[in-house]
């Protein structure tokens, strides 16, 4: 599978490298990136990862707007991002290169496809000049491949179509890759004989792909393109069993786990959107685990057959994204009305309206604490992490089932198509989630709205359980009996419950800790969500330059935690970096009554460590 020469050539070990394939978004950027991933997973790096996928379903080939990308970070030391700047930038055509050469590092490596600079190609990119042949790339290590060419040469008797022949470019140039960083076939070998081998009876595309890859292996090795290669070593990772997740995995099993945890059959309404839709796809292969998925004809009807579902006593659950979440919004107000427990997973994305569908942002935040009309408090978590959400969809599940309220898990498109590696728990370490479901021998004391005296939760009582029947629908309940009531003064009161048992959950989160640093240092760096890896990242590098700055990040956004305020107040500074235009810093100032150094971004972009940390330096001086 290598070729003998790999002996001749010098390496030379790194702790960390950054790679960003780009291309068409027909030229299999996602799957070439996810393939290097999967390969440092298994090796045992460290890793990081951001696929930047096209906003258009398909742009016309060769544009600018049609580029896709796949960043990877993989390293022998704990990582907290995919990297700000990549070491090495494969570009397939034109377009590739002219939106990502500017974030390459200087004196990086840039693959380059020389098949696709054309006049058409350059014109398609809007380049007057071949980028190859001027000085546009001067300062970085340019590496010329005919990948066209050497693709066709490589599988000129497979009998091929020409057209499929050229998809398989892109595996070449992933063997490229594989051999500058030592890197084994095997893993991928195994993916393509797996998807496509005889078992789903087109072996002959496995071949062909594999074929290309060992091709690209062999060429970078005695082509001399390269003076030496690299290596980075295993993580000293945690010991454990690991795995490569991504967010939306991670959320779908981490529902199946607390349906598990629970006991009740998991059930969930979804209508497909962007880039919410991977959670339903994965869910949908879990019928052997009782799991119920149902792909409603809009999210109206997506979010009311979960509330059925509950209200039938399933664990139910809805997914969607920031427009889809506009559309739920008058059932998640029933669900709120009536107090039965229903997650919905709000994976967030560019806006308003479409906006940017498969880009990322955080801007949902205040949609999510005040979008629905009238007084209708809901509970808010935020994953940070992709496996971080795992936790999260756990979490949310076991506050929904046990005060019986709607809970809002948020994500976002970083946190959803980003992977990392994720240590299996134990079953033991996951937490309890206790639920209770009336039977007919509780009519003694049964009432509707008889609230627990701890948690103001109200009874479950499952209908066709004989003796508790009871009336449900939007409109204002009577205190204790549930019966509709327009009396003033049961309506003050039936708001104040409803606010104080979302505000009582506080009593239950776990104790507010820093992530780094201590009280009193003279600058906070407080964030939620995605931002946690650039923030852990820049406060760790601000730290060893000396500067006294602190971390904290929120998980719980309604309520917060009841020692937030006090940890506020204990720095100087308090700087919030959001991808939005400052709604948790609108949050924190109207909540506290103090003042905070708004940081904002919407570019469709997370945030990169050196920004984080040029903006503490600004604040310092």
């Amino acid at each position: 599978m290598e070729s003998d020469n790999k002996a001749a050539r010098p390496v030379e070990t790194l702790k960390q490298a950054i790679i960003r394939f780009a291309g068409d978004s027909g030229d299999g950027m996602q799957i070439t990136g996810s393939q290097f991933t999967n390969t440092s997973a298994v090796f045992g790096n460290d890793l990081a990862t951001f696929p930047d996928y096209p906003a258009e379903i398909r742009a016309p080939a060769g544009t600018i707007p049609g580029v896709s990308g796949f960043q990877v970070r993989f390293s022998s030391f704990d990582i907290h991002t995919p990297g700000d700047r990549p070491d090495v930038l494969v570009a397939m055509n034109p377009a590739a290169l002219k939106v990502n050469i500017k974030d390459l590092k200087p004196n990086g490596i840039v693959i380059v496809n020389t098949d696709n600079f054309g006049k058409q190609d350059l014109v398609k990119a809007k380049y007057e000049v071949n980028p190859l042949e001027d000085s546009t790339l001067d300062g970085f290590r340019v590496v010329r491949v005919p990948l066209n060419m050497l693709t066709k040469e490589t599988l000129k008797d497979s009998g091929l179509d020409p057209k499929v022949v050229m998809r398989c470019k892109n595996f070449f140039a992933l063997g490229i890759v594989y051999w500058l960083f030592q890197r084994p076939m095997e893993t991928t070998v195994d993916y393509l004989n797996l998807e496509f081998g005889k078992n789903k009876k087109r072996p002959e595309i496995a071949e062909a792909n594999i074929a290309a890859m060992k091709a690209g292996y062999n060429f970078a090795d005695i082509s001399g393109l390269f003076q030496v290669s690299y290596e980075v070593p295993r993580a000293k990772l945690t010991p454990g069993t690991y795995r490569n997740i991504q967010g939306n995995m991670a959320v779908g099993l981490g529902l199946l786990a607390a349906s598990k945890l629970c006991g009740l059959p998991l059930f969930l309404g979804s209508y497909p959107i962007t880039p919410a839709s991977d959670i339903l796809h994965q869910l949908s292969a879990y019928k052997n685990h009782g799991v119920i998925t149902f792909q409603a004809e809009d999210e109206i009807a997506a979010i009311c057959a979960s509330i059925g579902a509950s209200y039938a006593g399933n664990f139910a659950v809805t997914t969607t994204s920031g427009p889809g979440m506009a559309l739920k919004s008058e059932a998640l107000n029933l669900a709120i009305m009536t107090e039965l427990p229903l997650v919905v997973v709000n994976v967030q994305r560019g806006g308003p309206s479409t906006g940017l569908p498969t880009k990322t942002e955080q801007s949902d935040l205040l949609q999510m604490m005040f979008g629905r009309n009238g007084d209708s408090p809901v509970p808010i978590i935020a994953a940070s992490t992709s496996s971080d959400a795992f936790d999260c969809a756990i979490e949310a599940s076991r506050l929904a089932l046990k005060y019986m309220t709607p809970v809002i898990l948020l994500t976002d498109g970083y946190i959803a198509n980003g992977a990392e590696p994720w240590r299996l728990p134990k079953i033991s370490d996951l937490p309890k989630i206790e639920v209770r479901q009336l039977e007919s021998k509780d009519k003694e004391w049964y009432q509707p709205y008889l609230r627990d005296q701890h948690t103001l939760a109200r009874p479950w009582a499952i209908p066709g359980t004989d003796l508790l029947q009871h009336r449900i629908g939007g409109l204002e309940k009577e205190d204790v009996t549930g019966n509709v009531s327009y009396d003033p003064a049961n309506h003050q009161r039936m708001t104040n419950l409803r606010h104080e048992k979302v505000a009582g959950i506080a009593k239950d989160l776990p104790p507010f800790q820093l992530v780094q640093g201590q009280k009193g240092d003279q600058i906070l760096v407080l964030g939620w969500g995605s931002t946690r890896g650039a923030i852990t990242a820049a406060v760790e590098s601000l730290r060893e330059e000396g500067k006294s700055v602190a971390q904290a990040h929120l998980r719980y956004i309604n309520p917060f935690s009841p020692a937030l305020k006090e940890v506020l107040e204990s720095f100087e500074h308090v700087l919030i970096p959001e991808m939005n235009m400052g709604q948790l810093a609108f949050l924190i100032q109207g909540k506290f009554a103090m003042k905070v150094h708004s940081y904002t971004k919407v570019t469709g972009l997370p945030f990169t460590t050196n920004e984080v940390i040029d903006k503490v330096h600004e604040i310092l001086g």
